[in-house]
């Protein structure tokens, strides 16, 4: 009887971490969606069109806000925190959170000097 190399044998098939509805969980790890590894993977799918992947999770998000306060309509969600969950995290490196919010981005009035016009 031969013992099987790693080579020889199948790859394991991968779960996809995708959301169970209507709790928004990952359906592998259980942890609140988009997990860490489905925000890799999203990262990794949508790696050339950063827009899209703000597209498609505004969609969820809009999708996910309605079933959890279906769920909860007493305590529904907050919004901000579904925003950092669905949408905060896709925010390019070095955009500050406020330009985000859409804040003051330290261009406009609210970064001049008192006294200046």
């Amino acid at each position: 009887m031969s013992r099987t190399t790693l080579d020889d044998r199948a790859p394991t098939p991968r779960r996809t971490h995708l959301p169970l509805r209507p709790l928004w969980l990952c359906r592998v790890c259980a942890a609140p969606w988009p997990c860490p590894v489905a925000r890799l993977t999203l990262c990794q799918e949508y790696a050339h069109d950063r827009i899209a992947l703000s597209v498609y999770l505004c969609t969820v998000l809009h999708d996910a806000a309605a079933d959890l306060y279906r769920l909860n309509p007493h305590d529904g969600p907050d919004p901000a925190a579904l925003f950092t969950r669905f949408l905060g995290w896709t925010a390019p490196r070095g955009v500050r959170a406020e330009q985000v919010r859409g804040g003051s981005s330290g261009a406009g009035p609210a970064s001049r000097p008192t006294g200046s016009r």
